[in-house]
């Protein structure tokens, strides 16, 4: 698959790395043409430098590593070059106090996806820090990550499902476009209770079995039971 990537920071990185690994064809883009030669070289294998440009126009997939807010001016910017395009998107809109910056508004992939309409946008890679997406593979007691998905576009979903797989991660579908505001809002909440408390996010939710509660384990009805009482 070719793979353009829009930035140089942490996030391009990390998955870059990976996907080359994989066999994949990476360019990096970057404003600063000595920033994405120097991620290039480091990453080494396929992945080789260009432009923002160049990096979107070249790409199959696009990946989006660029802080909330920038994402959207590049998309607008490179809106004919995305055309056509999956366009993915990792990032998160979280500001100063932990604060969902889009609340009230449209999601960070919404507005990615009205700066460039021509495109597939796709959410994913936004609920862990960047050194987890740097592991090989990312598992944890025994259990591979799982990295949940929106996105209106089946292709362009399956596309970065097999991206997900390529860093040794288990894909889960998690809707719509529309969901991703969701996702983001739980990057807020992890984030807040991993750094503001010093909490475990996971302790938060009980394994699946137990998801409607005890006595639906074996009744087969969770699902309505949840939907019933909450």
């Amino acid at each position: 698959m070719r793979i353009g990537v829009l930035g140089t920071g942490n996030m391009a990185d990390a998955l870059a790395t990976h996907w080359v690994r994989a066999g994949h064809q990476v360019t990096i883009g970057g404003r600063d043409a000595r920033k994405a030669e120097r991620l290039a070289a480091r990453i080494g294998g396929s992945a080789k430098p260009a432009s923002l440009r160049a990096a979107a126009k070249s790409g199959q997939v696009v990946l989006a590593a660029l802080p909330f807010g920038a994402g959207a001016d590049v998309a607008r910017e490179l809106h004919a070059a995305l055309e056509g395009k999956v366009l993915l998107d990792c990032s998160n809109p979280v500001g100063p106090g932990f604060r969902l910056l889009t609340e009230g508004g449209p999601s960070a992939a919404q507005q990615l996806a009205a700066a460039a309409p021509g495109a597939r946008v796709v959410k994913a890679f936004n609920l862990c820090h960047e050194d987890v997406w740097r592991m090989w593979p990312p598992v944890f007691d025994g259990r591979p990550l799982a990295v949940p998905i929106c996105g209106d576009d089946e292709t362009a979903v399956a596309r970065v499902r097999e991206l997900v797989q390529d860093v040794g991660c288990e894909a889960v579908a998690g809707g719509g476009l529309e969901r991703a505001g969701l996702l983001e809002a739980t990057a807020a909440l992890f984030i807040a209770l991993w750094v503001g408390e010093g909490a475990d996010a996971q302790a938060i939710a009980p394994p699946l079995a137990y998801a409607a509660g005890p006595s639906h384990r074996e009744s087969g009805g969770g699902t309505r039971a949840f939907h019933q009482e909450f």
